[in-house]
């Protein structure tokens, strides 16, 4: 048997390669949509993609199993389960619990774990010339190391009510079938440290059953509605672009065939660009970003982080721009295709060439720990992390409004008031901040070193206990 692991730090994302090494026959298991790495895989280890599955409808990346599919001829295998409201709507084969799909002596029994999604399965290995016991369980989003996925996406992200305490329920009855399988398999899910698909995920690849039975919080809740409110409780703000996700993972996404080298915008094009309204995103660091800047643009920064907030705040029918560098602009767009963003239309790197050639540029004020408890009282505080990091401290006065819900709440902040943003270390406030200069604000801050720094320096924080209050807290 061939197994490899492949792990897209920037959604935290696993998918597998899984070969018969008698047949030559492979299966890839929940491939992104740049599928050039499964192809390297199989030519280098001399295999034949020929079956292509997914665990369930994925909601933070764009699947690539059509993608793969076009390119090698493989058959897509896909669920089954769940009623008709979560049918996948292309085609492919279907699998039902209890199925076993074969890849030359390789057989992986379909195992129905919905509480993620209805539709969810997992897959348990057995290399049939080794033993007759399976050797691993292939769990997508439903066990994590550590962790299990939220069931509370579709209700959240989507918008489809009354599914989140029912996903808990079935999580929950999941979880027994889970406990009854033996210790020694080896468990592969579909994230790490990072995602948004659950709370607490562990940054170590993978582990076995028996390591999570006696590890995994969710594994030693025998009490259903005990386990229902700490599965629900603390879930993070699903990113906005998930929905779009579903949607598109439900009905196809469209075939690129291959990818384009990315455009280097000439000065005319980039200014033709801004003056159609296209979407500028500065890349750099938020240090240079705040020291000059086109006006307009947002600073989403060339981080692990890049996909995940490209989003949240992009819009997917208006063209993107990239403020970056030749060596990163291929990479960058591989993340942006990752999650369904094909509106890419070019890149531009030298900044000065930019002000030399007339384009606007303006700054971020930045303001230091030390500056703000002298003048507090002068400023606006806005706390743009999660509504879980604001009730467990947060700097006094300040109120809380996810980065990620800033646009919409725009209108309710004062234009005529110092607008102090700040967050964990200074990345997420400076994408904050941009959003509010792209708004016309004016008098817009940015806290350096964020609320760490606040508190490294020994100032005052404040604690919210109650959850009630923490979700009325900001706009």
């Amino acid at each position: 048997m061939f197994f490899e692991r492949i792990y897209e730090k920037g959604l935290a994302q696993a998918s597998y390669l899984v070969g018969c090494q008698a047949t030559k026959e492979a299966i890839v298991i929940d491939p992104r949509r740049d599928i050039d790495t499964y192809l390297q895989i199989a030519e280098r280890e001399n295999l034949k993609i020929t079956h292509i599955t997914e665990t369930h409808i994925h909601a933070d990346y764009l699947s690539g199993s059509l993608e793969l599919a076009n390119a090698t001829g493989a058959k897509i295998y896909l669920s089954d389960e769940g009623g008709p409201d979560w049918q996948y709507q292309f085609k492919h084969i279907g699998l039902k619990d209890g199925d076993k799909l074969k890849v030359g002596n390789l057989v992986f029994t379909i195992f129905h774990t919905p509480g993620h999604t209805p539709e969810h399965i997992s897959f348990i290995l057995t290399d049939i010339p080794a033993s007759p016991e399976p050797v691993m369980i292939f769990t997508g989003d439903f066990v994590f190391v550590g962790d299990v996925g939220r069931p509370d996406l579709l209700e959240k992200a989507a918008g489809i009510e009354g599914t989140m305490v029912k996903g808990a329920k079935q999580m929950f009855q999941s979880l027994k079938k889970f406990k009854s399988l033996p210790d020694y398999i080896q468990v592969w899910p579909a994230h790490g440290a990072g995602s948004a698909c659950g709370k607490a995920l562990g940054a170590v690849p993978g582990s076995t059953v028996g390591y999570e039975k006696l590890s995994n919080w969710a594994l030693k809740i025998d009490d259903e509605e005990k386990f229902i409110q700490t599965l629900l409780d603390g879930q993070p703000e699903p990113p906005k672009y998930f929905a779009m996700m579903k949607k598109l993972n439900k009905i196809g996404s469209s075939v690129l065939g291959s990818l384009k080298l990315p455009v280097n915008l000439n000065i005319t094009d980039f200014q033709n660009a801004i003056s159609n309204g296209y979407q500028i995103v500065d890349t750099r660091d938020k240090l240079s970003f705040s020291g000059g800047h086109v006006k307009g643009s947002i600073n989403i920064q060339d981080n692990n982080s890049f996909s995940t907030w490209a989003g949240w705040m992009l819009d997917y029918n208006t063209p993107v721009v990239l403020i970056t560098t030749e060596q990163r602009a291929d990479f960058l767009n591989k993340a942006l295709i990752r999650i369904g963003m094909d509106n890419f239309a070019g890149y531009i790197s030298d900044i000065e060439k930019l002000e030399a050639s007339g384009i606007t540029l303006e700054t971020l004020n930045q303001v230091n720990v030390g500056e703000l408890k002298e003048d507090h009282s002068s400023y606006k505080l806005i706390d743009v992390r999660s509504y879980t990091e604001f009730n467990l401290a947060h700097i006094p006065t300040a109120i809380n409004i996810h980065t990620g819900y800033l646009e919409e709440n725009i209108n309710n902040l004062p234009s005529d008031e110092k607008l102090l943003v700040y967050c964990t270390s200074g990345d997420r406030s400076a994408i904050a901040a941009s959003v509010l200069l792209r708004n016309g604000y004016k008098n817009v801050y940015n806290l350096s070193g964020g609320i760490n720094n606040w508190m490294q320096s020994g100032n005052r924080i404040e604690k919210i206990h109650n959850e009630e209050l923490a979700l009325t807290s900001g706009y």
